[in-house]
């Protein structure tokens, strides 16, 4: 068998380890905008990573070198090297943003299928699992590089470089990569290390399969490039979010799309706000307190693009959201002028800020709703808004809005209007469109819900044998 020095293999281990970690992690960021970021969607992707992995050291283990019909060998190295450019071929599409839209495109105009399960599944099973099948593959057939002798030691030390990869993977391609290049470019590194694996392991460093593997890599890099995205309108493709930024001419507005999902809006004529539930949170709760004697505190869980607000210069504002590149973006790109000094951005995750603070507030507004597939797990439980409740003053309002069925149609919004009045007592809810009363498959809507928080209301009902219902009316 050709030699290859230690410190290369032990090179190869380390970048398969990192290559297959850091797939999976950007596989999950990717469909993000498609699918949403629930654990029935991740879990789908960490198993189709871990049982192909699994299959990949059985099979590879089992492999022993073959002869064609002319005489020559299928050796381990040749077995390598088609895992590894076959892989990079799969990954280069999969991994894609420009290919991932077009593709999800093309398969709701011509399918009308949009099952955030069944989306994820067969992403998974045309992009993940054979690559990470043969990646899989490649601790094993290394294995037979190295002496029988001190098997043990070796076993540690193969087991430790491919750990290290692994680690690698998930921390700086995420914690490094995606934060200070973006998730596109951290694709293009990723699919670099297929690269140079396959190089590693060539005897000719220019052969057909280097050429293959060096040609995705042109193509990740085009197709990823800061160029290629802006054609698409993106302006952010970090750990957290895909933000895009839209003008349109024929009513001369602004909007900020979030994951695929129209967060913001406003009309660059007045810069007023666009949407018809923001303009409702505008004249029911902000604009009353445009003027209030007294500073009120507002705090408002879901950034967007920070147009909650906009206008009043009197009252101090905090937004929390999870990216911190949301303020310069939107104040660069979106709004076009700096947040007021009463208006305060803190990149921290809403659980964490209630937790770690006793402050009280006077208006709280949950936004952090941006559809159908982003609705964040943790922000619809009981136990948060018990969070939210406690945060509020007396007299304080609660203002919530959520994308939902008007008419009670699915689970969800079931279950949500459920959960929220087990927190919420007399909690009122305003559907922001007109719908169809009888319409069982009605379409999500903006849904406002509103709470106004008084320790000593009552707990009273009305019955047949004790109504004082005329005493309670209002004089």
């Amino acid at each position: 068998m050709n030699r290859i020095p230690i410190f290369a293999l032990f090179l190869i281990i380390f970048l398969e380890g990192y290559a297959v970690l850091s797939a999976e992690l950007l596989a999950i960021r990717l469909i993000i905008p498609y699918t949403g970021s629930g654990t029935d969607t991740i879990s789908i992707i960490i198993a189709a990573v871990l049982m192909p992995l699994a299959f990949g050291y059985y099979f590879g283990g089992q492999f022993k070198q073959k002869y064609t019909g002319r005489g020559r060998a299928f050796t381990v190295r040749k077995r390598l090297i088609l895992n590894v450019t076959t892989a990079t071929v799969i990954l280069t599409l999969g991994l894609s943003y420009t290919f991932l839209q077009m593709a999800s495109e093309n398969l709701y105009f011509y399918t009308g299928w949009n099952s955030r399960i069944w989306l994820t599944a067969l992403y998974a099973v045309l992009f993940l699992v054979y690559p990470v099948y043969l990646l899989g593959q490649t601790v094993p057939l290394i294995s037979n590089y190295f002496g029988r002798h001190r098997l043990a030691s070796i076993a540690g030390r193969v087991l430790f470089f491919s750990t290290i990869g692994s680690f690698m993977g998930s921390v700086f391609c995420t914690l490094v990569l995606m934060s200070f290049l973006g998730v596109h470019h951290a694709v293009s590194i990723t699919i670099a290390c297929l690269v140079v694996v396959s190089i590693i392991l060539s005897k000719k460093k220019v052969n057909f399969h280097t050429a293959i593997v060096t040609l995705c890599l042109i193509i990740s890099v085009l197709i990823n490039s800061d160029y290629a995205l802006s054609k698409s309108n993106v302006v952010a493709n970090n750990q957290y979010h895909l933000i895009q930024i839209f003008d349109f001419d024929h009513d001369n507005s602004r909007w900020m799309r979030i994951n695929n999902n129209f967060s913001s809006a406003i009309s660059k004529d007045n810069d007023d706000p666009y949407y018809r539930y923001a303009k409702f949170l505008e004249s029911h709760f902000i604009e009353p307190l445009s003027w209030a004697p007294v500073k009120q505190e507002i705090l408002v869980i879901g950034a967007g693009g920070f147009t909650i607000g906009r206008r009043d210069k009197n009252n101090q504002y905090i937004f929390l959201d999870l990216d911190e590149e949301l303020l310069p973006i939107s104040e660069e790109k979106f709004l076009g002028e700096k947040l007021d000094e009463n208006k305060q951005f803190i990149a921290e995750p809403a659980r964490a800020y209630l937790n770690n603070n006793d402050r009280l507030f006077d208006l709280i507004i949950l936004d952090v709703f941006r559809g159908q597939t982003s609705t964040p797990e943790h922000l619809v439980t009981r136990e948060f808004f018990q969070q939210v409740k406690r945060h509020l003053k007396n007299g304080g309002v609660m203002v919530g809005n959520y994308m939902l069925a008007p008419n009670f149609s699915d689970e969800f919004t079931v279950n949500l209007d459920n959960t929220m009045r087990s927190v919420f007592k007399n909690i009122n809810r305003q559907v922001m469109a007109p719908y169809n009363g009888w319409d069982d498959e009605s379409q999500w809507v903006n849904v406002i819900y509103s709470y106004n928080h008084n320790v000593e209301s009552s707990n009273g009902i009305y019955t047949d044998d004790l109504n004082s219902s005329h005493f309670d009316k209002p004089s």
